[in-house]
C-alpha cells in the first residue's frame, strides 16, 4: 500500500539524474535520436526533389518515409505543416497545454513523398519500406506501430497527461524516423525507442511544475465555503483511456496489473519523482525490466539505477493510495449500474446510499474538493444542480470505472461536460472525480452531443 506524504529530499535529489542522455544535443547520428547534420544528409534526403521514375535505394526510401508520418498517425489536435515534411507542429495539444513543441526544422515537400491525402501505405513505389542496418533489416513503419501503445502508456505515466503522452510518442517517432539510418542493431528496436521516448519526456518535464490532483494541493472545502477557482490544465493529472495504454482484451492477469499501473492516484504519485527516478521505477516496477536493461537504456550504471529505484520506492512508500475494487467483480458492475440509474434520475437518496462515508468529489480544472457523503450530495443538490437531466456513457479510464457525462445545453441537446472517474472500495464509491474538459471527449472517441 502506498502512503501519501511527499519525501521532499528524495524528490529534490538530482544527483542520480545527470547521466540521462539529452536527445538531439549531439552531432552523432546514434540510437538516442540525435538530429542529422545537414552535410551528412544523403543526396536524395527529405527536402530534395526525386524524379518519380528514379529508382530508390534503401537509404532513400528510409529517408523519404522517415520524415513523413502518415496522416492517421497525427494527433487529432495537431496541425500538419504544409510547408514542411509532414512534421507535426503542435500548436493546440489539448486543454491549456504549456509545453513547447519540439518538431525539427521544416523543409519543402518532395512531390514524390507521401502527402496527407497520399499516405505511405498507398504508394506502390514505397511499398518495400525495409532498410538495411548491417546484419539485420528494420521495417521502420512496422516497428513504430508495434510499439505505439506501450510507448503511449510509458509516456502517460511519465507526464500525467494523455495529450502530452501522444505528443511525446509523435516526437519519438519523428526522431526515430530521422535517426533510423544510423540504427546499428546493437540494442533491440524496443529499447532504442524507449531511450528516445525517455529523452523526449525528460525534455518535456523541464520546469518546477508537477501535475497533481486537487487532494494533493490543499485541504478540503465544504459546500458553504466552496470557491470555484480554475487552474491551468498543466496543474492536473489528466484521465486517459485504457485502450490507448494496453490491450484491454489481453491476458486477465496482465490486464489487471496494467490497470493498477495507470490509476489516477498512482500516476499522481509518480509525478513526485524526479524524471530519472520516475523512468527507472516505471521501467523496473511496472514494465519489469532488469536493472541492467534500464541502465543500458539510460546510458547509466546498474548501481545508479538501483540507487534511483531505491529512492523512488522510498518516496512512493510515503504516499497513501488505497487499493480499489476490481472492475471485473460482478458486485462492482451491479454497483455501477445502480449509480448510473441514480445519477441520471438525479435521485440524491439513492446516490447517498452508494457512497462511502468519507467519499471525495473533485472537479479539475477547479482546485476545489469536498470530502464526506453529506458534502458530495450537498454539492450535487446545490451548486451542481445543473447536472440534473444528464446522461452517462461508460468509458474505460485509468484502470477503473468511468463515464462521459453529457448535461443539458442551451441548444436543447445534451452536450459534453465532464469525464467522470469513479473510485470504488469495499463496495462503496470513494472517489467521484469530474474532469470538466469537454475537449477530452474527442480523445475518447465520444460523440459531440446526444439527443436529450
Amino acid at each position: 500500500m502506498l502512503r501519501c506524504r511527499w519525501d521532499a529530499r528524495a524528490a529534490s535529489d538530482s544527483s542520480v539524474e545527470e547521466q540521462i542522455v539529452e536527445a538531439g544535443q549531439g552531432e552523432q547520428l546514434g540510437e538516442v535520436g540525435a538530429r542529422v547534420p545537414e552535410h551528412d544528409r544523403p543526396a536524395d534526403a527529405p527536402g530534395r526533389q526525386l524524379d518519380p521514375g528514379q529508382a530508390l535505394d534503401q537509404v532513400q526510401v528510409a529517408a523519404a518515409i522517415g520524415s513523413h508520418p502518415p496522416q492517421e498517425h497525427l494527433p487529432a489536435t495537431s496541425h500538419q505543416d504544409q510547408l514542411g515534411l509532414g512534421h507535426v507542429l503542435v500548436t493546440d495539444r489539448g486543454p491549456g497545454s504549456h509545453r513547447a513543441a519540439m518538431s525539427p526544422p521544416v523543409r519543402p515537400v518532395s512531390p514524390t513523398m507521401p502527402t496527407a491525402t497520399d499516405p505511405v501505405s498507398s504508394r506502390p513505389d514505397l511499398a518495400w519500406r525495409a532498410m538495411s542496418t548491417g546484419a539485420r533489416t528494420l521495417d521502420v513503419d512496422h516497428e513504430l506501430e508495434v510499439h505505439r501503445r506501450e510507448l503511449t502508456g510509458y509516456c502517460y505515466r511519465m507526464l500525467g497527461s494523455g495529450f502530452e503522452a501522444e505528443d511525446a510518442v509523435q516526437e519519438t517517432f519523428i526522431r526515430a524516423w530521422r535517426a533510423s539510418a544510423g540504427f546499428e542493431g546493437r540494442s533491440s528496436v524496443r529499447s532504442w525507442l524507449y531511450r528516445i521516448a525517455t529523452n523526449v519526456c525528460v525534455d518535456m518535464l523541464r520546469g518546477p511544475q508537477r501535475r497533481a490532483r486537487p487532494m494533493d494541493l490543499g485541504p478540503s472545502s465544504t459546500v458553504a465555503t466552496a470557491v470555484l477557482d480554475p487552474q491551468a490544465e498543466h496543474m492536473w493529472v489528466q484521465p486517459f483511456q485504457d485502450r490507448r495504454v494496453f490491450a484491454t482484451d489481453g491476458d486477465p492477469a496482465e490486464v489487471a496489473a496494467a490497470r493498477e499501473s495507470i490509476r489516477l492516484a498512482f500516476v499522481a504519485a509518480l509525478q513526485h519523482l524526479p524524471p530519472k527516478q520516475r523512468a527507472v521505477l516505471i521501467l523496473c516496477e511496472v514494465l519489469k525490466w532488469q536493472a541492467t536493461e534500464a541502465a543500458e537504456l539510460l546510458e547509466s550504471t546498474v548501481a545508479s539505477v538501483n540507487s534511483a529505484l531505491q529512492r523512488a520506492r522510498a518516496t512512493l512508500a510515503s504516499i497513501d493510495a488505497d487499493a480499489l475494487d476490481t472492475t471485473a467483480d460482478p458486485d462492482h458492475q451491479a454497483l455501477l449500474a445502480r449509480y448510473v440509474d441514480a445519477f441520471e434520475r438525479y435521485d440524491m437518496d439513492a446516490l447517498v446510499s452508494l457512497l462511502h462515508y468519507d467519499a471525495v468529489i473533485s472537479m479539475p480544472p477547479f482546485d476545489l474538493w469536498l470530502q464526506g457523503a453529506d458534502q458530495v450530495i450537498g454539492w450535487m443538490a446545490g451548486p451542481g444542480i445543473g447536472c440534473a437531466g444528464s446522461k452517462l456513457i461508460p468509458v474505460e479510464v485509468n484502470g477503473t470505472a468511468g463515464f462521459a457525462s453529457y448535461k443539458p445545453g442551451p441548444s436543447g441537446r445534451l452536450e459534453p461536460w465532464a469525464i467522470q472517474v469513479i473510485d470504488v472500495r469495499d463496495g462503496r464509491i470513494t472517489g467521484h472525480h469530474n474532469f470538466i474538459y469537454p475537449e477530452l471527449f474527442a480523445q475518447f472517441g465520444l460523440p459531440p452531443s446526444l439527443d436529450a
